[in-house]
């Protein structure tokens, strides 16, 4: 549309998931209001909590667990200790996935479960972070090299992606002040 100009915004990684946007001069007409007019508020307070917390915003490091529990499961990759470890990410993984659709099903009655989205983001991003760091020890904490090099790749990948998860959706000090006002701590 003429005056709207998009530009990417390239990660770190060489990804452009996100972009600009910049209006000039931009002349919309009636047909192009999104939702109730004056419900602006509540539409952009509900777009962040499904941002916060929808089921898949938990996943982003999913590619590269599933990909070292599939090696872990292979007689030269089970270990005491990745067992162990598989089992600490699952159980936070399960609840935080409840937790999400829950907030989802808040969200389709109309409802407005913005410290409850904090609240998932903010662990939720925990655990994205925790997962390559926690795999990457228990890879370089083995004293053969038969760890396979897809793996590596993948867990190269998300160690260097993993420090955004903390800002998308609100950093973590923004998040917890929603948490802390949302229980009338502050």
């Amino acid at each position: 549309m003429p005056g709207v100009t998009v530009r990417p915004i390239t990660d770190q990684s060489g990804d452009s998931h996100f972009c600009e946007v910049f209006f000039e001069n931009v002349q919309l007409g009636p047909d192009a209001l999104v939702g109730d007019e004056g419900g602006g508020w509540e539409q952009v307070t509900a777009e962040l909590a499904f941002e916060r917390s929808g089921p898949e915003r938990l996943y982003s490091s999913i590619a590269l667990f599933d990909e070292w529990l599939a090696y872990v499961r292979t007689p030269q990759g089970r270990t005491p200790q990745a067992q162990r470890l598989a089992g600490k990410i699952l159980s936070q993984l399960a609840p935080l996935r409840a937790m999400s659709v829950a907030i989802t099903e808040k969200l389709t009655r109309g409802e407005s479960p913005v410290v409850e989205a904090a609240l998932v983001k903010d662990l939720g991003t925990g655990v994205e972070q925790l997962i390559p760091a926690a795999i990457a020890d228990d890879l370089f904490s083995r004293a053969d090299s038969d760890v396979p090099a897809e793996l590596l790749n993948t867990l190269n990948y998300i160690t260097q992606v993993a420090p955004s998860y903390s800002l998308r959706g609100g950093t973590r000090d923004i998040l917890r002040g929603m948490i802390a006002r949302g229980l009338g701590l502050r």
